[in-house]
């Protein structure tokens, strides 16, 4: 009797601890100003945080291994049916973004059919700059998939997509070092359609807010404060990533203010447009319907 008893105060306690959200963690230089007030704000604490790459927290978040992730937009797309996106929170830019590029070795009008290196496999910056390279620059080169090393990369290739801090790296030592050309993701977005561009949203899975409403607001809640403090102490996040990492503060700095992590209706209307673009040929709607989290 006493063994059933411990066992029951057992799988409540389980029941209990399992109730704190199963939150993923990226942990890319673009997603720091969003993590890094969480302890600031005493929250961190109540997030049962994953980290992982940006593809198997998108997974993931899919399978219902996770109860809220960032998630990149063509995946959320895709999944729009069972997911909910977090309001004003993303990573995305009004303009350039630095850390999404396409480096070639000739003007990308003259890619049609030269072999380009996708040393990424962020879905959506890939599908953006297939997208550009076909509607924009009416180019098809020849893709494939290798590891993010720029140099290497150029020996077999004409031109790279890279993203993240490889992109970082690449633009400001490999492709002035090589004599390359380095074209912005975001830039080119801007210029094409006037639009801001989004790369990944946050998203709780439907079947967890219909269980935990609550706690799904005071996860974005969170998420909303910790920003508000990184960019508002913007130096300091800037100084102590730079400790660790291959870039100075200034650089941080200005890469943090560069990047567009709010989420409104200019950014949806971005989001529609590449929906509107890409949809039929990438595996969602058209006019996939996008669900943001109601106050």
């Amino acid at each position: 009797m006493g063994n059933s008893v411990e066992e029951a105060a057992e799988a409540a306690g389980a029941d209990h601890r399992r109730t704190r959200p199963r939150v993923g963690h990226i942990q890319f230089l673009n997603c720091l100003p969003l993590y890094w007030g969480l302890a600031r704000t005493g929250t961190l604490l109540d997030l049962e945080l994953t980290k992982d790459t940006p593809e198997k927290l998108n997974d993931r978040l899919v399978r219902g291994d996770l109860d809220i992730a960032p998630i990149s937009l063509v995946e959320f797309l895709r999944n729009a049916d069972d997911l909910v996106a977090f309001p004003d929170l993303a990573v995305g830019c009004d303009g350039p973004v630095m850390s999404c590029l396409i480096v070639s070795q000739v003007p990308l009008e003259q890619l049609d059919g030269a072999r380009l290196a996708l040393g990424s496999t962020s879905r959506t910056a890939v599908r953006l700059a297939q997208l550009l390279l076909a509607e924009k620059y009416h180019v098809a080169p020849d893709y494939y998939t290798c590891p993010p090393d720029l140099g290497l990369m150029m020996q077999e290739a004409d031109a790279a997509v890279v993203i993240g801090d490889a992109a970082l790296r690449a633009a400001l030592h490999d492709a002035p070092r090589l004599g390359l050309q380095v074209h912005d993701l975001g830039q080119m977005w801007k210029d094409w359609t006037g639009l801001p561009f989004v790369f990944a949203v946050w998203a709780a899975r439907k079947d967890f807010l219909a269980r935990e409403p609550e706690t799904v607001r005071q996860v974005h809640e969170a998420f909303l404060a910790s920003r508000d403090v990184s960019l508002e102490e913007v130096g300091k996040v800037a100084e102590q990533a730079a400790r660790w990492e291959a870039f100075d503060a200034e650089l941080l700095e200005r890469y943090f203010t560069t990047l567009d992590f709010r989420f409104g209706e200019a950014q949806l209307a971005g989001v529609r447009e590449f929906a509107r673009r890409t949809g039929p040929t990438t595996g969602y709607p058209a006019d996939v319907n996008v669900e943001l989290l109601k106050p």
